[in-house]
């Protein structure tokens, strides 16, 4: 039994997937797979052109539900589910709904369908960037239709990855509001032009806490120095100055902001070229700028991370006031690297929560705090 195999995000909600006719339908298998390993209900609605890229039975095998490909009293009884995913979606099916006509499955259900209506273009780039095109998708927009941005690589308007297109479905149950900013990953200070020195950070606690506020629904922005996820917006830094940067430039005014970078507590006078080897050399460390103080200026509420040992927790204390913070949480050396770990949240109050387990479960109990 594969259901909720992944998680229980979409348990309960059934949703209806429209296929309609492009060589990326063959990616419908795996995606009902994976919408059902979340919880979902999954029936698939195919047009004819769908069909002969993929065979209906391939459908009813992934689903386990019979597969409406014909107008029918089956096809309009479209009040009983909780969103309409057409992935892929083609100019002349994005054209029909426009314009609101009706002469398919698939068709008639983003016509009658009440509910959440996700949309996922396929096609060549010439067609998606086309006027016309993009016209007819603000006509939808209009209607309140979500579109999932294709991938455009090789003159083509790809259909988004089924990880992207599943992260989309949970974040359109979310019910969370608000604009985060999350910080995360390693700084890394050169010594010269091919030697540095960095912090111990894979990015996971950053990666995990972007997710969890985007299932919720959160406007969310990713400061990383690590490869985001393609479909959450993200700026890259290298350096504590690029972070200085970064945060003095910044514009948006965001709700929250989450610091939970291994940033350099030191900078070097970096030195041009690279220092000849076999020899002893002295490195002179000086203290970096802090970023934590910066943050206020463009967070309503700032919370940052204070990784530590067995007094880890006095620390975190010793942080939130010294840098006037609303929250630290505090974890252990231990987590680096790990996809488990366990934290301690501190406020004004003293220890507010613990929490352990993996770090996207973890996530959760952060993302709450605001």
């Amino acid at each position: 039994m594969i259901r909720g195999s992944v998680s229980n995000k979409l348990e309960g909600r059934r949703i209806f997937l429209g296929i309609t006719g492009s060589i990326a339908a063959v990616e419908c298998v795996k995606l009902a797979r994976q919408l059902i390993r979340h919880g979902a209900d999954v029936i698939a609605v195919m047009s004819n052109e769908a069909c002969r890229f993929l065979p209906a039975e391939s459908m009813k095998f992934a689903t386990g539900k019979e597969v409406i490909t014909q107008l029918s009293g089956m096809a309009e009884h479209t009040q009983d589910g909780d969103m309409l995913l057409i992935a892929p979606c083609t100019a002349n099916t994005i054209s029909k709904i426009a314009l609101g006509i009706a002469d398919n499955a698939v068709t008639t259900f983003a016509l009658a369908f009440e509910g959440k209506i996700l949309v996922a273009p396929s096609m060549h780039l010439p067609m998606y960037e086309n006027v016309v095109t993009q016209e007819n998708i603000k006509r939808c927009r209009e209607r309140g239709i979500h579109f999932i941005p294709p991938k455009i690589e090789e003159g083509k308007a790809k259909m988004a990855d089924v990880e992207a297109i599943v992260e989309e479905v949970i974040r359109a149950f979310g019910d969370k509001s608000g604009k985060i900013l999350i910080i995360g990953g390693a700084t890394y200070q050169p010594i010269d032009d091919v030697r540095g020195i960095t912090n111990r950070s894979t990015g996971k606690m950053a990666a995990a806490i972007a997710m969890e506020a985007y299932e919720r629904g959160m406007d969310v922005m990713l400061w990383a120095s690590f490869d985001a996820p393609d479909f959450i917006p993200s700026r890259r830094f290298v350096s504590v100055e690029d972070l200085k940067n970064m945060v003095e430039e910044e514009t948006e005014k965001y709700d929250a902001v989450i610091n939970c970078a291994a940033i350099s507590d030191f900078v070097v006078d970096k030195q041009e070229g690279k220092i000849k080897g076999g020899q002893e050399m002295v490195i002179h460390l000086k203290p970096s700028p802090r970023i934590n103080p910066l943050l206020s200026k463009i967070g309503k509420k700032v919370i940052a991370f204070k990784l530590g040992g067995e007094n880890v927790l006095e620390e975190a204390r010793n942080l939130l006031m010294k840098e006037k913070l609303d929250y630290v949480v505090a974890n252990r050396i231990e987590s680096i690297g790990s996809d488990t770990t366990k934290i301690w949240i501190v406020g004004k109050e003293g220890v507010l929560e613990e929490a352990e387990g993996r770090k996207r479960e973890v996530a959760k109990k952060i993302i709450d705090l605001i």
